[in-house]
């Protein structure tokens, strides 16, 4: 069984083929250096970036995987949420092809495909339900509790910015580039004094799972203010407090949910799932409850990317739970 999964939701066009639940060949075209420019997406640049290289990117897939696309058994793509015009690049194409291919279409819900992310590469025994699920990225943060496989349940979000909104805003402050938590997790990383918990950990009520991250931003905009021009070891300083001070939450509501949804898993996905302090923290607090805890084998696959939707539609093709349908879904924000 081949499936041919398109992912599009917001500024990385990314194709990849699977062959059943392994990755043939995959694709992404980024497109950080032109948002550079704005620091930050422009949704109506992002889609009209994506209409200029999908069919490259496609090409490419293609030929690595050595197939064409009459060989094709499903596609698979993101339909929600997301940035609209990005999303309506990728639906377009993906449905394109169906109608022409007469082949069934899955819509692939995001941010599920984000936890799917922890399938790629691992045998499907090693990740056992109940579990709880944190999915930390630029638009998405929230904590869901995953009965089965596709019985999932919200049980917190952000009442704000999310974790990697925040990191992107508090590098634009230090005058770095788009999109931050690279930057600020690289400059954290080379921060060599003790932490002096110079920013405030936003718990909000600690017998709840939500999140805060505005008042954190503040706080973080306050002490840059006052410095003036930073120094490198300014930034490397406000770098290391600001993602402790995210890092510390995170992986405390995390830890929170799981204890207090008896589970004996825990998930991690989304882009800030690739920021090693945090994996350090979840993974250490995990261990001392014998709790097994999983994330992405990849940091690639922790990214916007065309593996996970295709690793959910692979399950979702095996345990037959799906439709063909795209027009009649939600196409959202996130």
């Amino acid at each position: 069984m081949k499936i041919l999964a398109f992912e599009t939701s917001c500024d990385d066009t990314s194709i990849a083929l699977f062959e059943d639940n392994t990755l043939i060949s995959m694709n992404t075209a980024s497109q950080i250096k032109i948002h550079n420019l704005t620091w930050g997406v422009v949704p109506e640049v992002a889609s009209r970036e994506h209409a200029n290289v999908i069919f490259d990117v496609l090409d490419v897939v293609l030929n690595e995987g050595n197939i064409s696309l009459q060989d094709i058994d499903y596609l698979a793509v993101t339909t929600h949420p997301g940035l609209v015009p990005s999303l309506l690049t990728g639906i377009t194409v993906a449905s394109t092809l169906s109608e022409t291919l007469k082949i069934p279409i899955i819509s692939i819900d995001h941010i599920e495909a984000h936890i799917f992310s922890n399938f790629l590469e691992r045998n499907e025994s090693e990740i056992t339900f109940p579990l709880v699920c944190l999915t930390v990225s630029w638009g998405h943060n929230e904590i869901y509790y995953m009965k089965s496989m596709f019985e999932r349940e919200k049980l917190w979000a952000t009442q704000d910015d999310a974790a990697g909104e925040a990191f992107d805003k508090v590098a634009k402050m230090m005058w770095l580039w788009y999109p931050g938590w690279p930057i600020i997790s690289k400059l954290a990383d080379e921060y060599t004094w003790a932490s002096t918990k110079l920013f405030p950990r936003v718990f909000l009520e600690k017998s709840e799972y939500g999140f805060s991250f505005s008042g954190l931003k503040s706080a973080v905009k306050r002490e840059v203010d006052k410095r003036g021009e930073l120094s490198e070891e300014d930034q490397k300083e406000i770098s290391y407090e600001f993602q402790s001070a995210v890092n510390e939450v995170l992986s405390y509501k995390l830890i929170y949910a799981a204890q207090n949804q008896w589970v004996e898993t825990v998930l991690l996905a989304g882009w800030v799932s690739a920021n090693d302090d945090l994996n350090k923290r979840i993974s250490g607090e995990a261990l001392k409850l014998w709790l097994k805890f999983f994330a992405p084998v990849k940091k690639l696959y922790c990214m916007d990317n065309a593996a996970m939707i295709g690793v959910l539609a692979y399950y979702r093709i095996k345990y037959n739970d799906f439709e063909h349908q795209i027009w009649g879904v939600q196409v959202g924000k996130w």
